[in-house]
């Protein structure tokens, strides 16, 4: 029987799966929404409604896959967002969207009171890591937290473990000691032990009992870490000076870099760049994020035009020859876009101008904290623009990568590593070998 690996990748829209084989072809897909609910700070939902869209997702990927024997199961998805059990593993508060504005009022309080925060965590004292939404919900009854992929693992029969690349985005781990951050669980009200055994992606987290994903029992479970760094790995990210450019609604660009001490950490952050550990061992990632997938689609909605016409005049216009344009790309409190008189081409030339300057400068901010880059792979729908594909060219990015589901064919090479198909996440499938592979 052909040894399969499951990947899972519990996104912001949707739960992916994907079934790959051990030479890291893609075999199957699936794929259900995730079932967020509104409120009007953002969003937040059921736990066991995730669960039951997880498994949708992974049993659609099962049944259009050739038969096989399911050897691993690696868990990837977004960060922040997770479960805070009690003693008996109840979930007590519906777990809240990343990007959900709670906590903002607590954040203010945890700059003020852990001035250290950001050099200890990498991370700014915002209302976007994990650390700030627990002390706003309440932390009274409880005993562990899990993030979301932490928290499927668990429930699809794997023991309970913090993975550190999911850690390094709640405010709850120390950086450099790779240990709780003692003053900051006592600043929410958590245990010394609310995070559990601290791992590196890959780490084989138990086996899957097959109850809630029938035809999978015994497969060897893994976290496979957060989201955008483990897409880089489903894309050949891995290696120090890599960097990815992940272009979805959210854009993500994520470099891998050796560990950065308190004063690297502190020069990122004053652009908006995190420090944390990356899903492979002895490196760390720095993350920057600019919603500039949302603020194409809103000029795009203005234009009204088609998009291939679209693209088609603005690649006729040279960079920097289009009117200026001014986007909000770092908040999601955004006011309407407003477009000048102007060819709809020269428009959509414009706005991309304006998301790839921004890029550019991320970008080298990056370097100049931790040197420059060796290259850049662009991945995510946005990418598929030619004309937004052509601004990328001018970041030295390579042709996107022949992968359809980045994340879950991360997610499902960790799992190998985690089953001891490969040696390490250093050891893994190379993505040109896919061209190779039939249609």
């Amino acid at each position: 029987m052909t040894e399969l690996l499951l990947g899972i990748d519990v996104g912001t829209s949707a739960c992916k799966a994907a079934v790959v084989d051990a030479r890291g072809v893609e075999l199957a897909h699936g794929q259900v929404p995730t079932p967020w609910e509104p409120v009007p700070t953002g969003a937040e939902l059921d736990a066991e409604a995730l669960l039951g869209a997880v498994v949708g997702a992974a049993r659609e990927a099962l049944e259009r896959a050739p038969e096989g024997d399911v050897a691993g199961i690696g868990v990837t998805s977004v960060a922040e967002t997770g479960m805070l059990l009690d003693a008996d593993g109840a979930v007590l508060h519906r777990p809240v969207a990343w990007h959900d504005s709670r906590g903002a009022a607590e954040a203010r309080a945890l700059a003020r009171d852990l001035p250290d925060f950001t050099h200890r965590t990498g991370l700014p004292a915002s209302a976007l890591c994990s650390l700030v939404k627990l002390r706003h919900l309440g932390t009274e009854g409880a005993a562990r937290w899990l993030n979301v992929g932490e928290w499927i693992v668990h429930r699809l029969g794997g023991r309970q473990v913090s993975e550190l690349s999911l850690s390094s985005r709640t405010g709850l781990l120390d950086l450099e000691p790779v240990a709780p951050y003692a003053d900051a669980l006592a600043w929410a009200g958590l245990a010394d032990d609310a995070l559990a055994e601290l791992v590196v992606a890959g780490t084989a987290a138990g086996r899957s009992d097959g109850a809630a994903l029938p035809g999978t029992d015994g497969a060897v479970l893994t976290v496979a870490g957060h989201d955008h760094l483990v897409a880089g790995v489903g894309v050949g990210v891995i290696a120090p000076g890599d960097v990815l450019d992940s272009c979805g609604t959210a854009e993500a660009l994520v470099r891998v870099a050796p560990p950065q001490d308190a004063a690297a950490r502190r020069r990122s952050a004053q652009a908006g760049v995190t420090v944390g550990w990356h899903v492979a061992g002895g490196r760390q990632a720095l993350l920057a994020g600019v919603w500039s997938g949302l603020a194409l689609r809103e000029v795009l909605e203005q234009l009204g035009t088609d998009r291939e016409q679209l693209s088609a005049g603005a690649l006729a216009i040279a960079p920097g020859d289009a009117p200026a344009l001014e986007l909000e790309l770092h908040s999601l409190e955004r006011p309407p876009v407003r477009l000048p008189e102007a060819e709809p081409a020269a428009m959509w030339r414009a706005a991309i101008d304006t998301v790839t300057r921004e890029v550019q400068a991320l970008i080298a901010h990056i370097d100049e904290v931790a040197g420059p880059h060796t290259k850049v792979v662009v991945t995510g729908g946005w990418a598929r623009d030619p004309a937004v594909f052509d601004a990328k060219r001018r970041l030295g990015a390579i042709e996107a990568p022949p992968v359809i589901e980045a994340g879950c064919r991360g997610a499902a090479l960790l799992a190998g590593v985690a089953a001891e198909l490969f040696a390490s996440a250093d050891d893994l499938p190379a993505v040109s070998a896919i061209e190779k592979e039939p249609a």
